[in-house]
């Protein structure tokens, strides 16, 4: 057996063939299993989001908002935490499709469940209110957490600066800055 080949005995974290996670963190996984499941992830996330758009005026399929927010983490900030990277892939999809938070814990463990319940908002609440608790939460979130949070805004800033959301008036744009 080729040292990348894992046995089917180990008793390792996986990606089982069920699609659960199997094990406590993604930072236990094989490079082979930690590959799949990024894939995995990265496929749930396009799923989950199929016939989601974003605002701007092109109507940009929303899967590039999560996939943008990855790469910054990796490109630009260096940061190659599988956590992080799996958090930033879901970051939105409890917030913005009908994933809950314990199909992501099923689906990728614990640790990514902490992370994207942290940055996730409760829809329920008035945009203001959310806004006030993000400011309010964020010193005692996770160092993951801050992280996804942090190229979620860059990305957005970037994403607006490009090209204002349409229907947004001048206020709502300048509000979001603030």
């Amino acid at each position: 057996m080729s040292e990348n080949k894992r046995k089917d005995s180990d008793s390792s974290p996986s990606v089982s063939k069920s699609k659960k996670f199997k094990g406590d963190s993604p930072r236990d996984l094989s490079k082979e299993d930690l590959l799949t499941l990024i894939i995995r992830c990265s496929n749930f996330a396009a799923i989950k989001h199929k016939d989601q758009r974003r605002l701007d005026s092109e109507k940009t399929p929303y899967i590039n908002h999560p996939i943008g927010v990855a790469n910054i983490l990796t490109e630009e900030g260096g940061v190659f935490d599988p956590v992080v990277i799996i958090s930033a892939l879901l970051h939105d999809t409890v917030e913005d499709t009908d994933t809950t938070i314990d199909e992501i814990e099923e689906e990728f463990g614990p640790e990514v469940r902490l992370v994207v319940s942290e940055v996730t908002d409760d829809k329920s609440l008035p945009k203001m209110e959310r806004k006030r608790l993000q400011i309010k939460h964020s010193p005692h979130i996770s160092h993951e957490a801050k992280l996804v949070k942090l190229a979620d805004k860059i990305y957005n800033l970037r994403d607006m600066r490009r090209c204002k959301p349409e229907g947004w008036t001048d206020e709502r744009y300048r509000e979001y800055f603030k």
